[in-house]
């Protein structure tokens, strides 16, 4: 739909007209501004993810000890869970595209940092934490303004499939990163692969520079004082079963029952491989997303989307307990497969119930919590992983995480009823307030 005179905020945050909207033909790819958009994110997604394997490599190739891996996802959680806060008000307050490429640009400083590091060689990991907290900072800026961007540039009409088309182009770049990563890791050492992370960093900005913003509803003065507006995003999720179990599920399912912090330990511990093979296990959870992206292309799930997102999380975790009780290489990359096949219906399904419950100007602060929640699941779920694994051992620690996210399934869908029998995507714009459980 295009803008027209009288714009006034919908309900859900997209513009609505005074007059019957003009019908939006085509695809979202059609849409100006999109592919340039998808482009500049893959850039920076490629990037993030080859920086991560690479980082997480040469930490533990430093302290061959499971807890410098809690610390890497630590030494970047807690910047962000200081800064996301301020980061969702400013981006509902300013420039959501000029946010994404100020924190990219930081970003790009953080990879140069670390290939100065690497180029001194140092023997220490400190520094590379210290380049960690810088990037966490970045990510905090990154995440909410990515997030409520993309409904700025495509219309109502095609935001679930630009949801859709974007998580699968993102999950098909991180087929090629985490291996490109450990390629160039082995060919080049931290020296070549960071200087690609930098370059590609710095593309993505030039090519967010070309992306219109079209469909951006009016801003509107926001009144109180920074964190006022933040618990009103709070609120706002909490008066709304559907938003806070879903995004509650995510932090718990993978804060409890996340490996891919333990894939260095089961590279080299149990499956005695390189950096090539744990590039491939990286790449294999990709693989898994990018086929079941490609089958949601063609067949979007309609209906009884709360029961499909809980059935997918609970696969996930399956998928999870048996990597963990494997010694076969194949077969390992076989349940990475499917547990990331998994967490794709449950991102598509996750991605798309927050963005049609959220009106535009609010959508900052809301990603804001969405996005520390995603991290303290991603971040802190590697320091919960590395910390059971120095205690216990890699194996029993996946393990018993594993069988937590069987356990949040099940309570969660007593929990979170209304969550459990939403049926329609669209239903979740449509869904009143209602006090949390």
């Amino acid at each position: 739909m295009r803008q027209n005179a009288a714009l006034v905020p919908s309900s859900t945050g997209l513009p609505l007209s005074s007059t019957a909207p003009t019908p939006v033909h085509g695809s979202a790819l059609r849409q100006p501004g999109f592919v340039p958009f998808l482009a500049a994110r893959m850039l920076g997604f490629f990037a993030q993810q080859m920086q991560a394997i690479v980082v997480a490599w040469q930490v533990y190739d430093i302290t061959r000890d499971p807890l410098s891996l809690a610390l890497v996802g630590l030494a970047q959680f807690l910047p962000m869970l200081l800064l996301l806060v301020p980061a969702g008000d400013l981006s509902d307050r300013m420039s959501r595209k000029r946010i994404l490429a100020v924190s990219w640009s930081v970003a790009a400083v953080c990879a140069g940092l670390l290939l100065w590091l690497t180029t001194l060689g140092e023997h220490g990991a400190g520094g590379i934490y210290a380049v960690l907290v810088l990037f966490g900072c970045s990510r905090a800026f990154t995440s909410p303004a990515m997030q409520s961007l993309l409904p700025q540039i495509v219309p109502r009409e095609h935001l679930a499939q630009a949801l859709a088309t974007n998580s699968m182009l993102m999950r098909t770049s991180a087929i090629a990163a985490p291996m490109l990563g450990g390629l160039l890791y082995g060919l080049g050492g931290g020296e070549l692969t960071y200087a690609v992370c930098a370059v590609a960093l710095v593309l993505g900005v030039l090519l967010l520079a070309v992306v219109p913003v079209r469909y951006a509803a009016p801003r509107q003065p926001l009144e109180g004082t920074m964190w006022q507006r933040a618990a009103e995003g709070i609120r706002f999720i909490r008066s709304r079963p559907i938003v806070l179990g879903t995004i509650s599920l995510d932090l718990f399912a993978v804060l409890l029952g996340g490996v891919v912090a333990l894939l260095p330990v089961y590279a080299k511990e149990v499956l005695h491989t390189g950096p090539e093979g744990l590039g491939m296990l990286r790449s294999s959870m990709a693989v898994g997303e990018v086929a079941m992206g490609l089958w949601l292309s063609t067949r979007p799930i309609q209906r009884h989307v709360g029961k499909v997102m809980f059935a997918a999380v609970a696969v996930f975790g399956m998928a999870n307990l048996i990597f963990s009780l494997s010694h076969w290489f194949w077969l390992s990359l076989a349940c990475l497969a499917v547990a990331g096949a998994a967490d794709m219906v449950s991102v598509y399904i996750r991605s798309a119930l927050v963005q049609f419950s959220t009106p535009d100007a609010m959508r900052g602060r809301v990603n804001a919590v969405n996005m520390l929640f995603i991290s303290s699941s991603n971040e802190l779920g590697e320091f919960r992983a590395g910390a059971m694994a120095s205690a216990i051992g890699a194996v029993p620690a996946a393990i018993a995480g594993s069988l937590c996210t069987l356990g949040v399934v099940g309570t969660w869908m007593r929990v979170f009823e209304p969550l459990r029998t939403v049926d329609r995507l669209e239903d979740a714009a449509r869904s009143s307030s209602h006090p949390s459980p």
